[in-house]
């Protein structure tokens, strides 16, 4: 093994790096393996997500053996919260991604001290012992994730009378998705103006999927369900992020239709399984199953070992 780490490319976007991050962590991917993290779709959200703090993109650490990445420690949007990925090969580095992640991905504090809180799988006993060793304290539960197998019969994903279901190919109304997913995050009134770049750049993903993207629309026109769904043709599994309903319109099962519509899509073109990062009885009552839970181990970086 020639295995060596290095920061990741510093510029933002869609570059010859992010190909790569997004190529090994689609390697590594296979059924019941839990020590994955992220998929590729949540690599891709990351980058096209406005919240993305892109000047700090060269504290991700990326582990190569050869010309092969094999690892990788990093943060979503903000530094603070650390993912880890690896090849099962290279369990080993565990306590390297646990470093990196104490010096390169904490966040500052108000009274000057730092802190970085690592995702650990509930199922990694050793790499909890690792943790521990290195000072971490397991704290809250952090993110489930479930998924669906598509039965043999698909459910039928017809919405209520009068409401309709459309997919972004056939009508991308950026005011309408940008409402539908103001509001259905729970946001008081309505968008800010500025919401509508947001919607572009979220848009601009390499393998973003119009065609995949349901929104249920309402009698008036209104985009009131949404569901966005990432898959590529080279896998078999399929994401579903993000989904929201507005409030005015919840408990009526929409946000189901939308939600199996779009896994439809997928399985026809040959997705076997989709999943979620979730475990809300919503989920669970439209055939999710929940597949693991992980939590937040958290450590005061300026702390020594």
């Amino acid at each position: 093994m020639n295995i060596r780490q290095r920061n990741y490319t510093s510029q933002p976007g869609f570059t010859k790096d992010f190909f790569r991050v997004r190529d090994f962590l689609k390697r590594i991917h296979e059924p019941g393996y839990k020590d994955e993290n992220w998929l590729w779709s949540r690599w891709e959200y990351m980058f096209s997500h406005p919240q993305l703090d892109e000047t700090q993109l060269s504290r991700i650490g990326v582990w190569e053996d050869g010309d092969k990445i094999v690892a990788l420690a990093n943060y979503e949007d903000r530094l603070g919260h650390a993912w880890f990925s690896f090849d099962k090969d290279y369990g080993h580095l565990k306590p390297d991604l646990l470093e990196h992640a104490a010096q390169r991905l904490c966040r500052k504090n108000e009274d000057g001290t730092k802190t970085i809180r690592a995702l650990i799988n509930d199922d990694d006993l050793e790499f909890q012992r690792i943790a521990k060793e290195h000072g971490f304290v397991q704290t809250e539960k952090g993110e489930p994730t479930s998924e669906y197998v598509p039965p043999a019969t698909f459910p039928d994903t017809t919405p209520p009378k009068g409401f309709s279901i459309v997919s972004l190919a056939e009508e991308n109304d950026l005011k309408k998705i940008d409402r539908v997913l103001w509001r259905g995050f729970n946001h008081p009134g309505e968008p800010p103006a500025n919401g509508i770049e947001d919607r572009k750049k979220m848009q601009s993903a390499p393998h973003f999927r119009k065609d995949l993207t349901i929104a249920i629309k309402a009698p008036n026109g209104d985009f009131v369900s949404f569901c966005g769904m990432w898959y590529d043709r080279d896998t078999d599994y399929a994401l579903v992020e993000p989904v929201a309903t507005d409030p005015e319109y919840r408990r009526l099962g929409l946000g189901r239709s939308a939600v199996l519509e779009g896994i439809r899509r997928c399985v026809n073109e040959g997705a076997k399984v989709a999943y979620v990062g979730s475990r809300q009885p919503f989920y669970l009552s439209i055939g999710f199953k929940l597949l693991y839970y992980s939590h937040w181990w958290e450590k005061q970086a300026n702390q020594k070992r």
